[in-house]
């Protein structure tokens, strides 16, 4: 399995023969201004939530791959007035696709798209391929609903943001990890804005330190899971 980052909370994994992208806002990262976004290529693309920072590309990347577009029931809406028409809305709960399994769960957020309409609840999801089980927890704070996660599922990776701000910082994502018994932890969410910049260093030393790992690839670097 393959894993891309292309900053904020935007990444690809290769699985199963599957591209899936996941919060597409690469054009309007200053950060990933190296990125062309006409280059990449999916089957489906994840939402976690209505922000212009995790589904700004949405609509041009899902045209130009006509990937299908799973997201919660009024981000899905608002995505079927924009053009899209491979859409599955979705809520928390569970459902099979042609690679394996992926449920949607919670996270402790807000969610507005951007013409200010409700954007429901925001969410993140687990998911079930190549033997492996990967939560990416979308934008959230630290919340005890993940405890939940440790009953269902033996996790391989976790996906966290760890910028804080309006999400977990380092510190949090540490806890989180206790929470669903997770070792392996891929950050996303920082560097983006000045709020939410991070020492990198420091952050990889508290993991360490717990015996746990983080890994954070550069902007355009894929890896290995």
């Amino acid at each position: 399995m393959k894993y891309t980052y292309y900053g904020q909370s935007c990444f690809l994994l290769e699985a199963e023969g599957k591209k899936l992208l996941f919060d597409p806002f690469i054009s309007h990262n200053p950060l990933a201004k190296n990125i062309d976004i006409k280059s990449i290529e999916a089957d489906y693309i994840f939402v976690s939530h209505g922000h212009a920072d995790h589904l700004a590309d949405l609509v041009e990347i899902a045209k130009q791959t006509d990937a299908q577009v799973v997201a919660m029931v009024e981000v899905a809406a608002w995505a079927g007035k924009q053009g899209l028409k491979k859409l599955i809305p979705m809520n928390y709960g569970s459902m099979k696709l042609d690679f394996g399994k992926v449920r949607m769960v919670w996270a402790t957020h807000s969610s507005a798209l951007p013409d200010e309409s409700y954007g429901g609840n925001p969410a993140g999801y687990v998911l079930e391929l190549e033997e492996k089980a990967i939560y990416f927890a979308g934008d959230t704070a630290l919340t005890m609903e993940m405890k939940l996660l440790a009953d269902l599922y033996k996790l391989d990776y976790a996906i966290l943001p760890i910028g804080g701000h309006f999400t977990m910082d380092v510190d949090d994502a540490l806890i989180a990890t206790q929470y669903f018994n997770c070792d392996q932890v891929i950050g996303v969410h920082y560097d983006t804005m000045p709020q939410i910049e991070i020492d990198k260093d420091e952050a990889l030393s508290k993991f360490k330190r717990e015996n746990k790992t983080l890994l954070l690839p550069a902007i355009g670097e894929t890896i290995e899971l």
